[in-house]
């Protein structure tokens, strides 16, 4: 993961104001101290509402308070898209919590940029060398570092082999019209061919942004978000890709009101094999095996298909990983803290329990998933990558690009709309 091609790509991000309303959340930023114990109390939030997740972050809180009596960790979990609205809003008070997820990007730098997160450079520099240079870089702005990593992947197909044998698809494919192909395949056979989480709307950014990816180019993308202006053809073709897909009714019924997560989700409609595929993160397999049955040795990945004619490559990949920040301020507890849920022992254990990826040099021994290896091989030898959008982009703009390509697969938005929304979004945000 330390490929030297990685290192050259650019995360986009900008600073931006929300213009949200905000709600006055309380507890957050405390690093509070009990004058008669001593103790200090810290607020952690994030967002992992399942299993095994959940319960492993929350023992290794308690394995922390075991070796620093001292200290006491409060977890808040918040589902992923009420922790998005939720952090939006704080960041507009202006008071975060104590320590918190992050992706990085153009979020995680209007934090900084407004004077939120903590400066972590020199109180992290004797340990972050232990780091892999790859998942730091989300979380490194303007050339200091705002975050730590657990998690570094990418955005790809997870399938089911069964069907796709069944379907009479021999090989996953690596192009576009070769991807609606297997599609129809899979109608024809009597399979569904792909779960989606329309209601979240997270899940379907992913189609749009790797085809602007694949049509465009990803120079072309971070030039676009550079300019404010999103009406180039390749933007437009990417529309027009998805809409072709749209059109060949590929998803399972009811995906429109579907969510990513429970049990009539995304992910359950793959983990359950009610559908043959699912575009998603890493953190993909957990998901199937935590939300439906899974479905073991048959699961397979395979990256984002080429665009006839685009000025992408397969080889330039869409994803991201998972970090913590800390609010400004925040006591050495909580430096701490980052420090030993970065170590090598609770990096192994988060790969073991949790099926993350690496990101600690020593922990690489531990990834034994052969999926999980072909994502790391791919990101290894990736010539480009793209954060997720909506992490990248300045938070109205990603928000822009999650709704409006969710009112193109519902129907009620043409390609050129959707580029020109998030370019009026973009250029209003300037």
């Amino acid at each position: 993961m330390g490929d030297p091609a990685l290192s050259r790509r650019g995360f986009l991000a900008a600073s931006a104001a929300t213009g949200l309303a905000v709600t006055a959340l309380s507890g957050c930023g405390s690093g509070s101290g009990d004058g008669a114990s001593g103790t200090t109390t810290l607020e952690w939030w994030h967002i992992n509402t399942t299993e095994p997740a959940k319960s492993v972050w929350a023992a290794l809180a308690r394995k922390f308070e075991a070796a620093n009596p001292k200290v006491k960790i409060k977890i808040v979990i918040v589902e992923n898209e009420a922790y998005k609205s939720k952090m939006t809003a704080l960041t507009a008070a202006g008071k975060l919590p104590d320590i918190f997820q992050t992706w990085g990007g153009g979020v995680l730098k209007q934090q900084a940029d407004a004077g939120l997160v903590e400066d972590l450079t020199d109180r992290t520099k004797d340990w972050s060398d232990t780091l892999l240079p790859v998942a730091r870089e989300p979380y490194r702005l303007d050339g200091k570092v705002y975050g730590v990593p657990f998690d570094m992947g990418m955005v790809g197909f997870w399938y089911n082999k069964a069907l796709f044998a069944r379907a009479g698809i021999a090989a996953p494919p690596a192009t576009w019209s070769g991807f609606l192909d297997a599609v129809r395949k899979l109608k024809a056979a009597g399979i569904t061919p792909i779960g989606l989480g329309g209601k979240d709307k997270w899940p379907a950014m992913y189609y749009w942004a790797y085809l602007a990816m694949r049509s465009a180019g990803l120079d072309a993308l971070r030039k676009a978000a550079d300019s404010k202006d999103f009406t180039g053809a390749g933007f437009v073709a990417a529309g027009q890709h998805l809409q072709e897909l749209v059109r060949l009714q590929p998803f399972q019924r009811g995906f429109l009101g579907a969510g990513y997560s429970g049990p009539t989700g995304q992910g359950a409609a793959v983990g359950n094999s009610k559908a043959a595929m699912e575009l998603m993160g890493q953190w993909a397999p957990v998901v199937e095996r935590t939300e439906g049955k899974g479905i073991g040795a048959n699961l397979g990945f395979f990256p984002f298909p080429a665009v006839d004619g685009g000025k992408g490559t397969l080889t330039e990949v869409f994803g991201g990983g998972g970090g913590l920040s800390l609010r400004r301020g925040a006591p050495q507890a909580a430096v701490d803290f980052l420090k030993f849920f970065t170590s090598a022992t609770t990096d192994r254990e988060l790969v073991q329990k949790t099926g993350l990826i690496p990101v600690v040099k020593a922990a690489e021994d531990s990834l034994t998933d052969p999926n999980l290896k072909q994502v790391d091989q791919q990101l290894k030898s990736a010539t480009g990558f793209q954060l997720y959008l909506d992490q990248a982009f300045p938070p109205a703009v990603g928000q822009e690009v999650n709704d409006s390509v969710a009112a193109l697969i519902a129907g009620s938005k043409s390609p050129e709309q959707v580029a020109q929304s998030i370019t009026k979004t973009a250029k209003e945000e300037q």
